[in-house]
């Protein structure tokens, strides 16, 4: 059986390269992630130019951290068509215009027939108020959307299969 293709958004490597968090909540968000990343080998992973750009940002000792933690990972090349997709997902109101790169993230997966996303962005990727509007504008735009879940998702979801 084929690996399945993932996308690896930039809250997941934020997640993995970041400190341990005094907050519960982050804590046990970085410790999913942890979980994930130690059988990260299940699958095939991917990421874009923008979780390049977006995780070079900030603090740099940070930014290095992050950056180590995707060396290895093919970037999916950039497109128009991308970008179209991006906009359109902007355009239907399913991603606010100040967050394109959260649309871009989406549209990449989904031109370069991601099997998967995961992110921990839950205001407007894997947001279940949006998920099948999202779905729905990419299958409009003759693509298959990839499934949108968190890390720990992902994980369930294998050991079901």
């Amino acid at each position: 059986m084929a690996k399945k293709r993932v996308y690896v958004e930039t809250s997941v490597v934020s997640c993995l390269a970041a400190r341990l968090s005094r907050d519960l909540e982050k804590r046990v968000f970085q410790k999913k992630t942890r979980e994930w990343w130690e059988q990260r080998h299940r699958w095939e992973l991917y990421i874009s130019p923008v979780v390049l750009q977006e995780i070079e940002r900030g603090d740099p000792e940070a930014a290095r951290a992050r950056v180590a933690c995707v060396a290895g990972i093919p970037v999916l090349p950039d497109s128009d068509e991308i970008g179209e997709l991006a906009n359109k997902l902007v355009a239907a109101g399913l991603v606010p215009p100040k967050v394109l790169d959260d649309a871009l993230h989406i549209a990449s997966a989904a031109v370069h027939g991601m099997d998967r996303l995961i992110t921990w962005n839950q205001k407007h990727i894997f947001n279940p108020l949006r998920i099948e509007a999202i779905y729905a504008a990419i299958r409009q735009s003759n693509r298959i959307p990839p499934v949108l879940l968190r890390p720990d998702n992902l994980m369930e979801e294998d050991h079901d299969d």
